[in-house]
């Protein structure tokens, strides 16, 4: 992975079945000074990257963020295409790598961008705690052709991109960065 700019993307447009409403909207009482949690993902990113993305649904209505907001080109194909949509631009815009994030992740800190940004050269910079997380992690932007020719060919997975390229993992001994909000029952439990 070459060194220079880090953008951001996060993506926000996914259906949200679980917890029954749209998360990128959702706020969590309490926290996060009321934000929104596409609003609380964007400032956490705008630490570490420029420009930052939100790649939203067709339709989908998100509060004013500062960041480039992105439309799915085609609706319900899931992270891939929005992960590559998401690296077209950060490219467009001059940043050879991008960190790409879910918009449910409420813990999510500077240090982990730091951590993996900094990580040895490879094309996808994961992190790994029990398992591949593929949405906290650095892509390199020129991915796209490749996430292009992948969706293109029908894959939905992102698994599908790890397969296709070099990746790193860098193991965490703690993974609360990475806790997603999935259900209702995940906002009450959080501590």
């Amino acid at each position: 992975m070459t060194a220079g700019r880090l953008a951001g993307v996060v993506l926000a447009g996914g259906a949200s079945r679980r917890m029954g409403r749209d998360k990128a909207t959702l706020t969590v009482p309490g926290r996060f000074a009321g934000l929104t949690l596409v609003q609380h993902l964007v400032s956490v990113l705008a630490q570490r990257c420029d420009p930052v993305f939100v790649v939203a649904a067709q339709g989908q209505v998100l509060p004013p963020v500062p960041a480039g907001v992105l439309r799915d080109e085609v609706p319900g194909l899931g992270p891939l295409p929005a992960i590559g949509l998401g690296l077209r631009a950060a490219e467009r815009e001059g940043a050879p790598r991008a960190f790409v994030c879910a918009v449910d992740m409420p813990y999510l800190t500077t240090e982990l961008i730091d951590l993996l940004a900094g990580a040895a050269a490879a094309d996808i910079v994961l992190a790994r705690a029990g398992r591949d997380h593929y949405l906290a992690g650095v892509y390199r932007t020129g991915l796209a052709p490749t996430v292009q020719t992948l969706v293109a060919a029908g894959q939905r997975r992102v698994g599908a991109l790890i397969d296709a390229v070099d990746v790193r993992r860098v193991v965490l001994a703690d993974a609360s960065p990475l806790v997603n909000l999935n259900s209702p029952d995940d906002i009450a439990g959080l501590p």
